[in-house]
């Protein structure tokens, strides 16, 4: 049986850590693992990115698409990476798939800012919470720096989430692990 399970959290609390983690253990003993992450897939769906309010819903609605399209190819789990600052974001990939569930990557937004801040550019603008934060303070525009998750655009929590990890006293090997554990007993049959 197919399933998806989606990582979020802050930007910074180290969710893509966990997913490429989990996804390595889990591509030694189950086929059919696919990692998804947003950050990689925006540029796929927008070219030149903007990083608008509306880009971000409709970014998220096609990640959540492209999901549950590998979802009905019958992908053993597609693992998706994403903030998705919005419930409801979530809330629609979890309507897409019958067997979903979240993991909460959780920490602190100081914890968050002081991780992304060593954090080197890659496929996201290094610097975005420091950048973030002197924006607001004085106004400066930052060119490809959008609403950012935490500072402006609140992030809304699931109570509901199937999976909370704790990023502020776990490890990265801990972090997996305790992901894995949820995966046995979700995933009958999950060997990692």
């Amino acid at each position: 049986m197919p399933a998806a399970l989606w990582f979020t959290g802050l930007p910074g609390s180290g969710k893509s850590a966990v997913a490429r983690a989990v996804a390595r253990t889990l591509a030694l003993t189950m086929p059919g693992v696919v990692h998804l992450e947003l950050d990689a897939r925006r540029k796929a769906y927008f070219p030149n990115p903007t990083y608008s309010d509306a880009e971000r819903e409709a970014a998220y609605q096609r990640f959540a698409e492209e999901a549950a399209d590998l979802y009905r190819a019958g992908h053993a789990l597609v693992l998706m990476d994403a903030s998705a600052p919005k419930l409801a974001m979530r809330a629609y990939a979890r309507g897409l798939m019958k067997h979903f569930a979240e993991v909460h990557v959780r920490c602190t937004l100081k914890t968050a800012m002081a991780r992304e801040a060593a954090r080197p550019e890659g496929l996201v603008q290094a610097g975005l919470y420091a950048k973030a934060m002197l924006r607001k303070t004085t106004g400066r525009k930052f060119p490809g720096l959008g609403p950012v998750i935490g500072v402006d655009v609140p992030f809304e929590e699931d109570p509901g989430a199937e999976c909370v990890v704790d990023a502020e006293r776990l490890s990265l090997e801990e972090e997996r692990d305790a992901v894995l554990a949820f995966l046995r007993d979700w995933l009958p049959g999950t060997r990692a």
